[in-house]
């Protein structure tokens, strides 16, 4: 009894044994045959490890009151894999696609009748088809899929496993750059370039600041495995607050626009600075784009030196210069308001005759008539009363020759000619000291003057006002560059200023409050000598006079209806200050006055 049991035990166990034996033959079978190569390359391509970058958003932009200039917009990646598409189905695709992409149907088909073969690329089944897909049109894509994948659930014949062609259809969410305001301001924003491999911002605010607004980039290592995904949370780039106010942005562009085709210019700059603080209210230059379609601009369009007027050319400025060298004067003891200047309408300098403009001797005349008359040949007298060495160290102190520093990419600077390194040539002497000979761009003009209308303290003229990372809001104190004059020397001019455009009754003065400025006509250098038939015109002005709240410059390039600048220039002066005094709650100064005396 005992001995068949025995024998059943080893029946039953020999017939375990070789049956896992069979099992085992048939696992190694499977591992080694050509399918299950196939499956195994299949499942590394599926779930293969790539390395992938991963970037902040990009931060947005906003005026100084909050009003968004530059942020991002949900956009898609349309493609389509071609794994999934049966040509039954091709006809609703292309329908689909046609109305989402706005392509035609001939197109659309072209693009997703291609033939893939994985032998030949193993990764040729995904065809790209457009990168910048609005998420409303992507609506239609959902949609039609939503109807297809309800229709071929309530299918009775339906293949297990089988779905419409449709989900072949791919798409993936992106961000790009967006400016609300279109053009507004684009001169002052520059642009983003994110169609690229690494986009970077170019020119402008985009340009400056794009490591602030970048944030942070992530190299990281993914699967495709979906059980084995993890996400890098990555903060944004920063927010930027700027100092400019959209409303003043808007008017001087409109005025400036205005003033070109009034004028017959062939192009203009109108820049409003607050000379407290150095931060820059509005610049408008002529070129404006609109920066959601630069894909479509031409490259002149974008070009650098076209792009801000304000900063990336240089001009000869004419007689706006000369309050600089009439501060100069005072400043340096070398004259005094009531010093008198006998004007026979020239003057001698390193063996130069210097003319007046109209070509008169006026008699004798104060530093006041000789703003007033605009006088070359006294301004030329006063330069050398100040000595060349010391009329240098102010201009130098001025900024004259050296970057603003302005934050904005894209600052032409041209050098002061100097000899021994530090002097201006006795030759050049008469010409700098009425804005002949020398070459600014306008920043560089604007931050000059803004010490005579900030008692003498001179601030880098800015357009961040600040920003916010990680939560923090972040405002950098503004920069006082230099003092080049004192107090009293700034009141002085600033009041010779006012003075004589009261007495010539300018074209620049405001109803209810007193502005101090200059005007400046300059020739226009040429090969050869300096053109007959062109100029360059400007007027620089701020106030109110007794509480400067304002510096306007105002250029106008080859004026044709007039060359001069107090014809041309001066009006466009007093139209912005006549509207910036509104946007700026600036009352009249008899008010103003009245208020501040109870």
């Amino acid at each position: 009894m005992i001995q068949a049991s025995f024998k059943r035990y080893q029946w039953v166990s020999g017939l375990l044994i070789l049956v896992g034996l069979i099992i085992f033959i048939w696992l190694v079978r499977i591992q080694t045959s050509e399918g299950a190569k196939e499956f195994r390359d299949g499942m590394k391509r599926r779930f293969e490890i790539y390395s992938d970058t991963v970037r902040s958003n990009r931060g947005s932009i906003y005026d100084r009151w909050g009003n968004p200039l530059a942020t991002n917009r949900e956009v898609y990646e349309v493609g389509v894999d071609l794994r999934y598409i049966a040509d039954k189905d091709i006809p609703v695709l292309v329908q689909t696609l046609s109305q989402a992409l706005g392509w035609d149907a001939a197109k659309v088909k072209k693009e997703i009748s291609r033939k893939y073969d994985p032998k030949v690329d193993p990764y040729g089944y995904y065809v790209f088809l457009s990168g910048f897909v609005p998420s409303e049109n992507v609506a239609v894509i959902k949609e039609k899929r939503k109807q297809l994948y309800q229709e071929w659930e309530a299918a009775p014949n339906r293949k297990k496993g089988s779905i419409p062609s449709l989900f072949a259809i791919v798409y993936q969410p992106k961000l790009i750059r967006t400016y609300p305001e279109g053009s507004l301001g684009s001169n002052i924003l520059g642009l983003y370039l994110y169609a690229q491999e690494k986009p970077v911002g170019y020119l402008g605010v985009e340009e400056y600041y794009n490591d602030l607004l970048s944030g942070i980039t992530v190299n990281q290592v993914k699967t495709t495995n979906p059980y084995n995904t993890t996400v890098t949370d990555v903060p944004p780039g920063a927010d930027l607050i700027l100092t400019i106010d959209r409303d003043v942005q808007a008017m001087i562009e409109k005025v400036l626009d205005n003033a070109v085709a009034r004028t017959g210019a062939t192009a203009g700059v109108i820049v409003v600075l607050d000379p407290r603080n150095g931060e820059i209210l509005g610049m408008a230059s002529s070129g404006r784009v609109d920066l959601n379609n630069y894909g479509n601009l031409s490259k002149d369009a974008i070009a650098p030196a076209n792009f801000n007027r304000a900063i990336s050319r240089t001009y000869e400025p004419g007689s706006v210069f000369k309050v600089l060298t009439m501060a100069s004067g005072l400043d340096s003891g070398a004259v005094r308001p009531d010093s008198v200047y006998q004007d026979t309408g020239r003057n001698v300098v390193g063996g130069i005759t210097i003319y007046n403009w109209d070509r008169i001797g006026h008699g004798p005349q104060t530093m006041q008539g000789c703003l007033q008359l605009s006088l070359n040949t006294c301004l030329s007298w006063v330069a050398q009363q100040i000595k060349p060495t010391r009329f240098f160290e102010y201009l130098n102190r001025f900024g004259i020759g050296r970057p603003s520093n302005i934050d904005l990419a894209g600052e032409v600077i041209y050098p002061l000619s100097t000899v021994d390194g530090n002097r201006i040539p006795d030759s050049n002497l008469g010409t700098n000291a009425f804005g002949q000979g020398v070459s600014v761009n306008v920043a560089q003009m604007v931050m000059a003057v803004s010490a005579l209308a900030n008692d003498g303290k001179m601030f880098a003229p800015h357009v961040l006002k600040s920003y916010v990372d990680n939560g923090r809001q972040i405002t950098p104190q503004p920069k006082l560059v230099d003092r080049p004059i004192s107090a009293e020397t700034a009141r002085t001019i600033t009041e010779l200023l006012a003075r004589s455009l009261e007495n010539e009754s300018s074209k620049a003065l405001v109803e209810g409050y007193r502005v101090a400025g200059k005007t400046g006509t300059a020739e226009i250098a040429g090969p050869g000598g300096y053109l007959s038939n062109a100029t360059n015109a400007s007027f620089v002005g701020w106030g109110p006079v007794d509480n400067p709240r304002f510096l306007v410059y105002v250029w106008l390039e080859k004026p044709t209806t007039s060359p001069w600048g107090s014809i041309v220039a001066s009006p466009v002066f007093k139209e912005v200050t006549e509207k910036l005094v509104i946007l700026l709650d600036i009352p009249p100064d008899a008010q103003r006055q009245k208020l501040a005396s109870q």
